[in-house]
């Protein structure tokens, strides 16, 4: 009795160890995974994604994560090249391009490029100064992600992007800062202010201009039209003393007639301009 219950036990252990190592080697892969297999320690390539089988004990796997993966290197205190300490921290943006190399050529990539990253960093902001490292950020960031890409490629690894998130430069360096800006924005004010009265001057002048042109403009045509007013009265004035200088005429003929009538003479002479003048009279009535 007891030896068949010793024996059904054992024989559940030896069944549970024996699904336990065939559950151990069924993987699922995600599509965003890659198996890298070794067996014996030899490696065979890649298995995946999807449904992958392994040989339990012989076979062993090393997952790989295809995805683009972000590394936040801390702030590191780094010296430019006229002696001033800055605190700059960074994003690498990377992509496992090769699973095998990744396993095969470096023991950790993630924390080799963090490190590849640092001693970069400092190599290129000690060639530079101060002003030029808060100036020249893309820069910094393109040489970044070139010397890395140069290295990780024999990992496996594609830099994509070098990120400087931030840049902290000596408190001192701050404060002048702070005031080079102040200054600067009351120097661009004083220089808006000169040039809006400048503007308000040349407007003001240039309407005053204006008023003048259009008053000697109409002060002009005001004096054409007394001009030709006063021609006007002059041609009716001369034609109404040509009227009158030739009734004037004609009365003092008459006049003249009759003081001649009134003589003892018998002979009376008549002018012919007194009958010229007496015919234009009679021919207008």
């Amino acid at each position: 009795m007891f030896l068949q219950l010793g024996t059904l036990i054992a024989a559940a252990v030896i069944a549970i160890i024996i699904v336990a190592i065939l559950a151990s080697s069924i993987r699922i892969v995600p599509e965003y995974m890659r198996l890298v297999v070794f067996r014996l320690g030899r490696l065979i390539g890649l298995r995946g994604p999807g449904l992958v089988f392994l040989i339990p004990v012989i076979d062993q796997a090393v997952p790989i994560d295809l995805r683009e993966q972000v590394i936040d290197v801390t702030k590191q205190t780094c010296i430019t090249k006229d002696n001033a300490p800055v605190d700059i921290d960074l994003l690498i943006y990377l992509k496992v391009v090769d699973p095998e190399k990744v396993v095969t050529q470096v023991q950790n990539f993630r924390q080799a490029a963090v490190g590849i990253a640092t001693t970069t960093l400092r190599a290129v902001v000690g060639d530079i100064e101060l002003d030029e490292v808060l100036a020249k950020r893309e820069y910094i960031n393109s040489v970044l992600r070139a010397k890395l890409d140069e290295v990780t490629a024999r990992w496996g690894v594609k830099v994509t992007a070098v990120e400087i998130r931030e840049i902290i430069p000596p408190a001192d360096v701050q404060s002048a800062m702070v005031k080079q800006i102040a200054a600067e924005r009351e120097r661009r004010a004083m220089i808006a202010q000169a040039d809006g009265e400048r503007q308000a001057a040349i407007l003001k002048a240039e309407g005053q201009k204006q008023a003048a042109i259009l008053q000697a403009e109409g002060e002009r045509q005001a004096a054409i039209l007394r001009a030709e007013g006063q021609a006007k009265a002059l041609e009716l004035v001369n034609e109404a003393a040509m009227k009158l200088s030739q009734n004037a005429i004609l009365l003092q003929y008459l006049d003249a007639l009759r003081n001649i009538a009134s003589s003892p003479s018998t002979k009376i002479v008549v002018p012919m301009e007194l009958l010229t003048a007496l015919q234009k009279v009679l021919g207008k009535e």
